[in-house]
């Protein structure tokens, strides 16, 4: 009796892959830096090369996008799964309606929303900001995110939508405002991704753009420690002339630049000191509330001239050339 021949799995995908570099396409670069996922804990090095063509900062060899899941743990903020932090909740709920308000400011300067208007969110988590701009402008809202959160009640009365952006069925022409809040950076095609929302801005549409800034107080201050390396889950990191350059060679116009963003550049001066001191071993931010409260307040004299001391983060506005 010949015995049943089990079919062969196939293999286990590599957990790496090499990578050209995201603006022009070269494969000449030189190290740059080596980071840890100070956020999560999560054990490994990653290595971060600059172009010699362009400048451009990436990681190389970066986690293939079928494994990226993995280094999203459930406790991710932009995520929002917990909502108890005892007593700090009413202070923690005004924080983050804050930054939500700190967007609708950015944007309003830059496009005119009502009724009718369409707004699409690459990268919108739970679709808070969202929510703001259907509930205060009355704006039709759709959000991408890689993650499916589905079912999650700020999604109600969003058109949600699950995967990659630019594989996203979305007509041409659609959207009078395209936000990309901290998307770009963990992007793994930031230039199909821009031709993406080119596409399905309104000949008169914004798209709105923030990240990390690499040629930053907190860089300089922080070095292989500082907050906006993330990795692994940052792909590219942008100093300014690479994110123009990069923005302006997918035939978009820019029409203004921030050395600021709505992102709070007082996580980057927290969350740096606290990784040198963790050393990788990732921040628990249950234990890590109080204290960033109580260093915020420290500092507020420093964190009103924010917009004028290129801190952490950066805004480029653009339109369809």
């Amino acid at each position: 009796m010949t015995a049943a021949v089990r079919p062969l799995e196939p293999p286990a995908p590599s957990l790496f892959e090499p990578v050209a570099c995201y603006c022009c396409g070269s494969e000449s670069r030189t190290d740059f830096i080596t980071a840890q996922d100070d956020l999560t804990g999560k054990p490994g090095t990653f290595r971060f090369v600059r172009c010699e063509a362009c400048g451009l900062v990436y990681q190389h060899p970066r986690i293939v996008v079928e494994r990226i899941s993995d280094y999203y743990d459930d406790e991710y903020i932009a995520h929002r799964k917990k909502t108890d932090w005892g007593v700090l909740t009413p202070l923690y709920e005004h924080v983050m309606g804050k930054h939500d308000r700190d967007k609708d400011r950015i944007v309003s300067r830059y496009v005119k929303l009502g009724t009718g208007s369409e707004v699409l969110d690459v990268g919108c988590a739970v679709g808070t900001f969202l929510q703001r701009m259907r509930q205060r402008h009355g704006a039709r809202v759709c959000g991408v995110d890689f993650k499916d959160l589905r079912g999650h009640p700020s999604l109600e009365g969003v058109d949600f939508r699950h995967g990659l952006f630019y594989e996203q069925d979305l007509q041409d022409e659609r959207f009078d405002l395209v936000t990309m809040w901290h998307f770009l950076e963990h992007d793994y095609d930031p230039r199909r991704t821009l031709n993406k929302a080119r596409s399905v801005l309104k000949k008169e549409g914004r798209l709105v753009i923030e990240v990390p800034r690499l040629d930053s107080v907190t860089f300089k201050l922080y070095g292989d420690r500082w907050p906006g390396l993330q990795a692994p889950q940052h792909t590219a990191l942008y100093d300014k002339q690479s994110l123009l350059r990069l923005v302006e060679d997918t035939g978009l116009k820019v029409l203004d630049y921030l050395p600021y963003g709505a992102f709070p550049a007082y996580f980057y001066l927290f969350a740096g000191a606290a990784f040198r001191l963790l050393q990788g071993k990732g921040l628990d931010l249950s234990k890590a509330i109080y204290p960033y409260f109580a260093g915020q307040l420290a500092l507020t004299p420093v964190l009103l001239l924010e917009k004028r001391l290129n801190l952490a983060m950066q805004t480029v506005i653009c339109e369809r050339r």
